[in-house]
């Protein structure tokens, strides 16, 4: 198994506006010492992100996005059924996200949310809901889900459909302006497992903080880790060293730091890399998240 030297954990938004209050960054080093949260000094915008694991990303690291780096696709056989401009894969829907919000600024995908077709698969509000956003023999309300979305749900976690727009818990938001940034990474970084494992070179994984947060032991029913003391006792569990603080800490700032520690501690571990759910059309069509297995 590839062995990497650093390890970098984004907490990202999708909120409309250049910076990002909910944008963090933290890189912890493979042979060891405490995760540390990366500051511009005057906070992150989508733009710097881009920025830096275009230009500034160390060979050997991993990078770890809380988002979805894909739609749903399987369930139905297209990301969009009935629409005959739905991509074939996961790129193209990359590529066609960021052509129809070309002009929305910091990477933002309002454009393609309200587009007039696109926008029918979304639930926006409790009073509009597209409607595409229910399959017709939908088994919930709920809206749609891809492979590795159930594949968290059978290991205790609950994500959203990321067809979602609505209320706290919502990746939808997150998860197209991140499609943004990764159509602008092609050819530069490997977005696994849409690009195969490369031999060297930095490499994205999706991931899901509460996954992380869990293999710190963080139980059920708590997903946050809103202490340096709790941060502490989760990154014990992860064998990493404390960092230095006590008291309140913000939940953004908290899962990259935790993530990075777990990207870390099992990065090496083959069953990550070849979870049972993952065929090669899943993984062309949806991608995956790291740790679902």
């Amino acid at each position: 198994m590839r062995e990497f030297s650093h390890f970098l954990a984004i907490d990202w938004s999708g909120a409309r506006g250049e910076r990002q209050k909910g944008i963090a960054l933290s890189l912890t080093h493979g042979d060891g010492g405490p995760p540390v949260l990366v500051d511009p000094g005057r906070g992150w915008s989508r733009e710097d992100v881009l920025a830096l694991l275009r230009e500034d990303l160390p060979e050997g690291t991993l990078v770890g996005m809380d988002l979805g780096i894909s739609l749903p696709f399987a369930d139905a056989g297209a990301f969009f059924p009935e629409w005959n401009e739905s991509p074939a894969d996961a790129q193209s829907l990359w590529a066609l996200i960021d052509d129809i919000c070309a002009a929305d600024p910091h990477l933002e995908a309002g454009s393609f949310v309200s587009h007039h077709e696109a926008s029918r698969y979304f639930r926006h509000s409790k009073e509009h809901v597209g409607d595409r956003f229910h399959l017709p023999d939908a088994p919930t309300r709920e809206g749609r889900f891809r492979r590795a979305e159930q594949a968290q749900r059978e290991q205790g976690v609950r994500p959203v459909s990321n067809f979602n727009l609505v209320g706290a818990a919502q990746v939808g938001k997150s998860s197209l302006t991140g499609m943004r940034m990764l159509n602008r990474l092609r050819g530069r970084v490997s977005v696994w497992p849409i690009d195969p494992l490369p031999e060297s070179g930095p490499v994205v994984v999706e991931m899901y903080t509460s996954i992380a947060a869990r293999g710190g032991g963080v139980g059920k029913g708590k997903t946050k880790l809103r202490t340096f003391e709790d941060l502490n006792a989760a990154l014990a569990k992860l064998s990493s060293p404390p960092v230095r603080g006590s008291g309140p800490i913000d939940d953004h700032s908290s899962d990259a730091l935790v993530t990075a520690a777990w990207l870390r501690k099992i990065s090496h571990e083959p069953t990550y890399w070849s979870p049972a759910g993952l065929t090669p059309d899943v993984a062309r069509t949806e991608g995956w998240t790291f740790g679902a297995v």
